[in-house]
């Protein structure tokens, strides 16, 4: 019999429930559509499920006619999207997480203090965005550590971090920044369920032969969490639901490790398990 183990901490962070909250609470109490700007979470099984009440996801907000109210997802967006919505006549509803909202803060106060900013995380990610709009465009986005060679940098610089990036890869690009700034000042805004899901990942993969990561293929803290676990030497497959698993990726395994991002439901973690104990008990896993 195969052992399946969870995560300690794995699943829904408190700023995904707040926001789904949100939603459902506008949803019920609003006459008129409500849509979301972008999916409200980087989980495709949720955004379906509110697209199915009613609640879907525009890319525009020249989608939605005035009258109609836009909740803003967790990333956050850009001060110019409040003053567009404004301008349309739209209801805005915030449900920017509050650790990102600490992120464009810190931005705008670096910038402020007259640090040339330094955006660390995907240019391409809504929070990165959003908090480029908050810094007023004056910033430089790194990708990845050693693109620090590659830009150019005043002596003064003040950095900020993506909510999802990994502990380890602030380290490495701190070490290409000192050498070359007289003045750092730096801001880990990497939140704390996101650290305490790689942190619990990284210690389940040490332990298992196989970790099941669940959750959106488009969702950077769950990408983030199947780097970790790849990283401590576990086989490691990043699905997003149950139908997926396949059963020769158990053959001669005893010990799997079962993690989930944070924009991904705990039912839908319960249901991949459910389905690796399913072929078990059918016996169509490999010996």
């Amino acid at each position: 019999m195969r052992r399946i183990r969870k995560a300690v901490h794995a699943g829904y962070c408190w700023g995904v429930e707040r926001a789904l909250d949100i939603v459902h609470h506008t949803a019920e109490t609003t006459n008129g559509p409500v849509r979301t700007l972008g999916p409200i979470i980087h989980n495709p099984q949720v955004v379906a499920s509110l697209s199915e009440k009613g609640v879907q996801a525009i890319e525009s907000l020249d989608e939605l006619e005035a009258g109609g109210t836009v909740i803003i997802r967790t990333h956050g967006v850009a001060p110019a999207v409040y003053q567009q919505a404004q301008e349309k006549g739209l209801t805005v509803v915030d449900a920017t997480c509050p650790l990102v909202t600490l992120v464009q803060n810190k931005a705008k106060q670096l910038v402020a203090e007259g640090y040339h900013l330094i955006i660390f995380g995907n240019p391409r990610h809504p929070e990165v965005i959003g908090t480029l709009g908050h810094a007023g465009g004056a910033a430089t986005v790194i990708e990845h550590p050693e693109d620090v060679c590659q830009a150019k940098l005043p002596k003064k610089v003040g950095v900020v971090v993506q909510t999802t990036q990994e502990t380890e890869r602030v380290g490495a690009l701190l070490s290409y920044l000192a050498p070359r700034c007289k003045e750092l000042k730096v801001f880990n805004t990497i939140c704390n369920p996101t650290i305490e899901r790689q942190d619990a990942a990284r210690e389940l993969a040490r332990e298992v032969e196989v970790m099941i990561v669940v959750g959106g293929k488009n969702s950077s803290n769950t990408r983030h969490l199947a780097t970790v676990c790849r990283e401590e030497g576990a086989r490691t497959y990043h699905i997003e639901e149950p139908g997926e698993v396949q059963p020769e990726w158990f053959a001669g395994v005893r010990e799997i490790g079962v993690t989930a991002g944070a924009s991904t439901p705990g039912w839908l973690m319960d249901h991949v398990i459910a389905r690796i104990q399913e072929l078990e008990a059918d016996n169509l896993l490999p010996a």
